[in-house]
């Protein structure tokens, strides 16, 4: 099953560091049955693009938890056993829950396929997206305006070679 894990860049150079994402359980994004059932199509591209948007969603929450962070969003793509990772049946129809699975140990970095990083452009967006979004999931449409800016910037898809390269720039 391939699976979208929300980071921070700062995140991304521990999981360089350590060789793995998180310690375990960790919350990650995928194509569920609600997340299919919600999105109406089955074309598992746009499904994953869904799963992958959810993450970068997640991701901006990281940052809004981290003011120390370099306004960017990450997500790694990682493939685990189907096993490894299972819905929530009490959040299964929570709309913010949508395509959540939980992820039940760490995961070796080297099983990523992919990385995707906001380009340095959508920093502002990004930043100004992060301090709106407690105000927007709160109700408030000036907010959610804001937050849609940020998910107007597409992530960039870097191989897992180039992570060096991105956890540098959180140094």
């Amino acid at each position: 099953m391939r699976v979208y894990v929300p980071l921070t860049l700062p995140a991304l150079a521990e999981a360089h560091a350590t060789g793995e994402l998180a310690g375990g359980p960790f919350v990650a994004y995928a194509v569920t049955p609600a997340l299919r059932e919600w999105y109406l199509s089955d074309d598992i591209e746009e499904l994953e693009y869904a799963a992958l948007n959810r993450a970068a969603l997640a991701s901006l929450r990281l940052l809004a938890a981290d003011p120390q962070a370099p306004r960017r969003r990450v997500v790694v793509a990682v493939d685990v056993a189907d096993r490894a990772a299972g819905t929530d049946p009490d959040r299964g129809l929570d709309p913010e829950a949508l395509g959540e699975v939980r992820v039940a140990g760490a995961v070796p970095l080297a099983k990523a396929a992919s990385v995707h990083v906001d380009a340095a452009d959508a920093e502002a967006d990004v930043a100004a997206a992060a301090d709106a979004l407690p105000a927007a999931e709160g109700g408030d449409d000036d907010a959610r305006f804001v937050v849609d800016g940020a998910e107007d910037h597409e992530l960039l898809w870097f191989a897992t070679q180039e992570i060096p390269n991105l956890v540098g720039r959180a140094d």
